[in-house]
């Protein structure tokens, strides 16, 4: 634990400002492992409002974030006479020199490249708290410096600017170790060249028929993959399905499908896993035997009754919570995924769905715009104190639901523009007119003529249904 100076309190307060969900959720399970207090703010707006309603001790805060960034979040701090003492640590994934620039503009007190190590913003906080920040007896006059162009003028006192300065010339050091260290590595690979390049004939024939060997265990999981996609769709005359699936790699992180869950309701779903490959793939297809749509008792999503013929349908947030339960994951290894779940009623209409952290579900009624369904939840496995929201509708004749991964509107053309989800709804509106079938084709084709003839960098899902 750590502690500010000698008779001060134990517990360090610390407000965190990040707009990444899982980001500020792994620091704030990170800071309460080491002894702190930690408070989470969504934006600078909120963060602010945090800060003055109870001090904090120190604040760490992203730079990128909505409604108002890291840099105006330090500069509000900064001017205020009765909170310009408490420490500011900037993190951003930015490193040009206007960044740092503007660092000092505002006033922080450090700053820390993302990504980096816990233990080194630990270390930074723990240098801010033993150092404390005074009020200069006297400003000195601010300094006006042009940086590209632009002209900042450099408000902070001397040790914040010695602060910041050393944070940034640490960040630059630990860069220029690992430079060195990869530097020293390939000039000991580069001497021993000579001695091993008959090893390596050797390796390179033993590496050729291992890379054919996977190459087929690869296809062979591709098949397996691909049979746990829809083979059939659900026989009822009053609502059609159709769907699209493209792995950007053999095996996927995707996975959908649509069942009958009883005589009257329909499951539907859409899994995306973090990450790709074999780690990604296995998951999918655990998560896909888990979602079976077979009526045993031990089922997730239907359930028989003892002693009746009548059968319980899991309520879609029961659902997430169970997977949640089931699937806690390592979050530093990254390893989680979201979901959209959902169960129709063929008799009433009714549409039942929830979600884990997965991106809105879109309806389209006749002669109306598409608009998102939002639903709040965490992607599953993130943290075990998770909450799903469920939510229920009537549909009518016309209506559409179109669920889908994220690799829709996170996909990106060759000026990394995200395809987004405006052009998400303008393509389901423009194919309104379509057939089910031909306007889920019409959003693939989109998809990937966005990407243009390098092709989407993430798994493509996307599954669609319409009332008869």
């Amino acid at each position: 634990m750590v502690n500010q100076q000698a008779g001060a309190v134990d517990t360090i307060d610390v407000v965190i400002a990040e707009d990444s969900r899982i980001q500020a959720e792994m620091l704030r399970r990170r800071l309460v492992k080491e002894g702190f207090t930690a408070r989470v703010a969504k934006n600078g707006v909120v963060a602010l409002e945090e800060i003055r309603q109870r001090r904090p001790t120190i604040v760490v805060s992203d730079i990128e974030m909505p409604e108002m960034d890291g840099y105006a979040l330090c500069d509000a701090i900064k001017s205020d006479p009765e909170l310009r003492n408490i420490p500011v640590i900037l993190l951003s994934s930015l490193s040009d020199p206007t960044d740092i620039i503007q660092g000092l503009h505002v006033g922080a007190d450090n700053y820390v490249t993302k990504p980096y190590e816990p233990e080194y913003l630990l270390s930074r906080m723990n240098s801010l708290l033993h150092t404390p920040l005074e009020q200069e007896a006297e400003e000195g006059e601010p300094l006006e410096v042009t940086l590209d162009g632009k002209q900042f003028v450099v408000k902070s006192g001397r040790q914040q600017a010695l602060n910041l300065l050393v944070s940034t010339f640490e960040n630059a050091v630990q860069k220029n170790r690992e430079l060195i260290q990869t530097n020293e590595n390939l000039t000991v690979a580069q001497d021993q060249v000579q001695q091993r390049n008959r090893e390596l004939e050797v390796l390179n024939e033993k590496l050729q028929s291992a890379n054919e060997k996977m190459k087929r265990d690869l296809d062979a999981g591709a098949v397996v993959q691909q049979s746990l996609l829809p083979s059939s769709l659900p026989d009822t005359q009053s609502v059609n399905f159709a769907w699209s699936f493209r792995p950007c790699d053999e095996l996927a992180g995707d996975i959908l499908n649509i069942f009958p869950l009883t005589d009257d309701h329909i499951g539907l779903y859409v899994v995306d896993v973090s990450g790709h490959g074999v780690a990604a793939s296995l998951l999918s297809v655990t998560i896909s035997r888990v979602l079976t749509p077979a009526p045993f008792v031990s089922s997730l999503l239907v359930e028989s009754i003892p002693g009746s013929d009548e059968k319980r349908i899991t309520p879609p947030s029961e659902v997430m919570s169970q997977l949640n339960a089931r699937f806690q994951m390592d979050v530093s290894a990254a390893q989680f995924f979201t979901i959209a779940y959902a169960v129709y009623n063929i008799k009433t209409r009714e549409f039942r769905y929830a979600s884990g952290g997965h991106p809105p579900i879109v309806l389209t009624s006749l002669g109306q715009k598409p608009r998102m369904l939002e639903a709040e939840g965490f992607p599953i496995g993130v943290t075990d104190e998770a909450d799903f929201d469920e939510h229920t509708m009537s549909l009518e004749p016309g209506d559409r639901i179109c669920l889908y991964s994220d690799g829709v509107p996170e996909a990106m053309n060759a000026k990394i523009e995200e395809f987004g989800d405006q052009r998400l709804l303008k393509s389901l509106a423009d194919s309104q007119s379509l057939s089910l079938e031909d306007s889920v084709s019409a959003l693939m084709a989109d998809t990937e003529a966005w990407c243009g003839e390098s092709g989407p960098k993430d798994d493509i899902s996307i599954l669609a249904m319409e009332i008869v």
